[in-house]
Order: C-alpha cells, then structure tokens, then sequence
C-alpha cells in the first residue's frame, strides 16, 4: 500500500484536533503545525488556533504570519496561510496593528484560467476589520484606501471595517460610498447594512430615509440589497417602508425579496401584513408566503396564528402545505 503523501497525513490529523480535548498537547500538536512548511497545513492549523480560540498560540501564528509574508508568492500560494491567521487572530480579538498593516496593502498576483487574480483581496479586507479595531489613528484612512481597491473582496472589507468599528465617520463614509455607487451589488449591500447596524439597535430615521430611497433603485440588484437591509434592521419604521413597498410592488422576482425582508424581519407588524395576505391573495402568492414562514420554524403561538389564518380561509392546497411544512 503506498504511503501518504506527508501534507495529507498533517491535514488528517489536524482533523482529529478539531474536537480533541484542550490543554497542553493539543496548543503543542497545534504549534508545531503552524511551523509546518505546506501552507495549507498553516491555514488549517491556523483555522483550528481561531476557532477553538486558543489565545495562547497568539504568538506562533503572529511568527508564522511574518515567515510567510516573506516571499508569499513562494512560500504561500493563494495566500492560504496568511488569511487564515489573520482570521484566527481576528477571532482572538488581537489589537496590535502590525499584522494587519502589513497585509492591507499585500497584493499577489497569481496565474488563473482567464488572466491573472489577486489572491489576497479578501485578506486585505480581513486586515481593514482588524486595524480598524486598533487604536492606531490611520486606521481608518487605510480602510477608506479599500473603498476604490479594484477587487470586490477588499472594498467588502472595508465596508465591514467601516460599520463595525468606524463610529460616526464609518457612518459618513458608508454614506459617500453608497452615493458614489459600486459595480459590485454585494459592496452596496454591505454598505446598506452597515449604516442600518446601529448597535443599540435604534437607527436614525435619516438614515432608514436615506436607504429607502435605494428601494426603489432602477438597478434590481441594489434595491433587493436595500430592502434586504431594511428587514435585517427591524425597527418598526423599516418594516413601515417595506410594507408600503409591498403594496406598489407587482409580483416578480423584486416582490420575493420583499417578502424575505419581511419574513426574516421577525416583525410584529410584518407579521400582520403577512397573515393579512395569507388570507386574501391569490393562491400561488398565498402559497409562497406560507412557504417562507415554514422558512423561519417560528415559534407555536405564530404557527397558532397562521393555522387560524388558514382556517378561515378554507383553502385545501394551502391547509395542505401548512400540514406538510408546519407539522412534520
């Protein structure tokens, strides 16, 4: 029987440490492959460090972090190595911003079918996140740098660095990003949910103004990544906004979004609105509503309601779905 290649018997085991018990033998095992010379083993053996959070192996990745940005192009293809431990550094909560400054502007260029690609475009979103939870003072112009980078991955970054650690000046540059536009849907969608994250969980009415406009964007792309934000932020003035989108909105794909808006919204008043049209729209909009509550696996007293719902309006097919989706 021929021997296995060593990089597959490292991956096997790292696999074993995903759930072996913590303590010594496990950080050593662990440390001995992030000085392992494959860099998919590195990036597994990184990916365990952060998801077990083993904090005390901070030290090892940050080493394997410099010996791999070395010559990456040699030591780490697809930067593989260099992504995950800055993922697992993340994860650890790690403040010092020398990791992150230096892979923000790491750039790495790799042959592909069709042309070329930059392989550490989402590492350099990754280290935007993680400066601008440094206390360095340019943290922030570095992540704005990453608004215009020409790879998707890196401008999500920063929409994200931006949102979650930027304060009111995230909140400004989320808003000069969404007025200047991007190619890229998910970015905007990004941007739009960034703005309406407020961690109090109350959001300024100009701001839900603001990204209600996008609602009605002529690019279909943009409005569902609005509409999507407007249900994630759940305040009541959003879910007004969607509700009267809903009622000028005709059916089709841009309805659909709506209503997973709404459905995942887990909104009182979302809630009415939909039982309101379970009773009385058609039956294949009827049916599609009752199939994206079954989505949720809400809780006895909604599928109380939607049982109610459905009695009343006496529908075999849709008492049928709901028996099928709701009670098995």
């Amino acid at each position: 029987m021929p021997k296995l290649d060593p990089i597959e018997q490292a991956l096997n085991k790292l696999a074993t440490l995903k759930t072996a018990s913590p303590g010594p033998e496990l950080t050593n095992q662990l440390r001995d492959f992030l000085r392992n010379r494959s860099n998919l083993v590195v990036a597994k053996a990184a990916k365990i460090s952060g998801e077990r959070r083993l904090t005390n192996l901070i030290p090892d990745l940050v080493a394997a972090f410099h010996k791999h940005m070395a010559d990456p192009q040699r030591l780490d293809k697809r930067c593989a190595a260099i992504t995950e431990i800055v993922v697992a550094l993340y994860e650890m909560d790690y403040v010092e911003a020398d990791v992150y400054r230096k892979g923000i502007t790491h750039i790495q260029m790799e042959p592909s079918w069709g042309g070329p690609i930059d392989a550490a475009a989402q590492l350099r979103g990754l280290c935007a996140q993680g400066l601008v939870r440094t206390s360095q003072r340019d943290a922030l112009a570095a992540a704005v740098s990453l608004l215009v980078d020409p790879e998707p991955p890196a401008r999500i970054g920063a929409a994200r660095a931006l949102a979650s650690n930027g304060g009111d000046a995230g909140a400004l540059l989320l808003r000069l990003k969404v007025l200047t536009g991007d190619p890229e849907p998910e970015v905007l969608a990004e941007s739009f949910a960034g703005l309406l994250a407020a961690p109090s969980g109350r959001v300024g009415d100009d701001l839900l103004d603001f990204v209600a406009r996008y609602a009605d964007s002529e690019d279909d792309a943009v409005a569902e990544a609005a509409i999507l934000a407007l249900g994630a932020a759940r305040s009541p003035k959003a879910i007004a906004i969607l509700k009267e989108k809903w009622e000028r909105t005709l059916p089709g794909p841009l309805k659909k979004t709506l209503l997973l808006a709404l459905t995942t919204s887990r909104n009182e008043d979302a809630l009415t609105l939909l039982l309101t049209q379970l009773e009385t729209a058609p039956l294949s909009s009827a049916t599609e509503i009752l199939t994206a509550l079954a989505s949720q696996h809400p809780a006895d007293r909604i599928r109380q309601s939607i049982e109610a719902t459905l009695t009343r309006r006496a529908d075999k097919s849709l008492l049928a779905t709901f028996h099928q989706n709701f009670l098995h």
